[in-house]
């Protein structure tokens, strides 16, 4: 008869180096920001239970997600009556094809009230617009200041004037010349959407042709060396020394502009009337609903998101071109 053996497992007594440097990494980047979001839920309900408004309690976290509930059910129903409106006039015109071959069917526009929804898709497609056209405008000059400094003498005093200039300042001047120049009975886009745009683009300029000539002044003088003992042609110095070098810099001028970009936009979209999250503000407050305020909370909740949304995106972007790695660490 075989004795039957035993075998003892044996666990180590110390957590190793590596898992402890997981361990401490997955408390600084989960847990502790999972608590602090969880403390400030709480405050933030705590405190809503004291403040008695015209409209009643000020919304805590529940009726805020409440709210958000009731937005996407709005935005569902909108989507289908949407289809719906398409499905008659689809039937509508079928029939009239079958008595008359001649006619030509005509397809009209759902002009339903813009929901929650559709308002952020509005004002993401307007700040991104107003974004794109300033960096083409801002990069290139702000290589040529970088690159040349009777240009930066002659430009810097205009930049340092216009700098402070807060662009809702520039908002009624902007519809104005807008609405003087694009009088066409069948706009290709509403005046309000480059309204917001161009003052998106004033408001993203600054920072980028700022940063833009401070990185591409501020290129190792090796480099410079270089390119001259290798004669390269000016757009060839840009392209290979001055650009890659200033990629860094350039990128902190775009995630700036992006942030006051945002910022911006919800303000004139309030001020002007133009569609988007402002006028979804705006709205909310003059209607005075009892749902009013936690709607406007919920509002400011995904303002908020995006903006922090649009930042990791133009960081990871930053992180993807730049050969700097520390520069876009966070």
């Amino acid at each position: 008869m075989s004795s039957a053996t035993t075998t003892k497992l044996s666990f180590p007594t110390e957590l190793t180096p590596k898992v402890k440097a997981n361990l401490t990494s997955a408390a600084r980047h989960i847990i502790i920001p999972f608590v602090g979001i969880l403390a400030f839920l709480l405050l933030w309900s705590v405190a809503a239970q004291n403040i008695d408004t015209s409209l009643g309690k000020f919304p805590g976290p529940s009726a805020v997600w409440e709210q958000f509930q009731a937005l996407h059910s709005e935005h569902k129903a909108s989507r289908e009556k949407e289809a719906a409106f398409y499905e008659r006039q689809k039937e509508r015109n079928a029939k009239r094809v079958a008595i008359d071959p001649d006619y030509i069917p005509k397809i009209r526009d759902y002009t339903g009230k813009e929901t929650f929804v559709d308002q952020i898709g509005t004002s993401l497609i307007t700040v991104m617009s107003g974004f794109f056209l300033a960096a083409l405008l801002a990069i290139p000059l702000g290589i040529a200041i970088g690159l040349s400094k009777t240009l930066n003498i002659a430009v810097n005093p205009i930049v340092q004037i216009f700098k402070p200039v807060s662009p809702l300042a520039w908002l009624p001047l902007v519809t104005m010349v807008v609405s003087a120049l694009y009088a066409t009975p069948d706009p290709v886009v509403p005046k309000s959407f480059l309204v917001s745009m161009i003052t998106v683009t004033l408001c993203c300029l600054w920072p980028m042709v700022i940063n833009t000539a401070v990185g591409v002044a501020s290129i190792d003088k090796d480099l410079v060396n270089v390119s001259r003992v290798l004669r390269l042609p000016a757009l060839k110095h840009v392209q290979k020394i001055a650009l890659p070098a200033s990629v860094p810099s350039i990128f902190t001028g775009m995630r700036l502009s992006l942030g006051v970009a945002w910022m911006v936009l919800i303000a004139a979209e309030m001020l002007a009337q133009n569609p988007g999250l402002g006028k979804f503000v705006w709205d909310e407050f003059q209607n005075g609903s009892s749902n009013s305020l936690a709607r406007i909370m919920a509002a400011v909740v995904v303002i908020g998101f995006i903006g922090f949304l649009l930042d990791r995106i133009m960081l990871q972007v930053q992180r993807y071109v730049s050969w700097d790695k520390a520069s876009a660490a966070r």
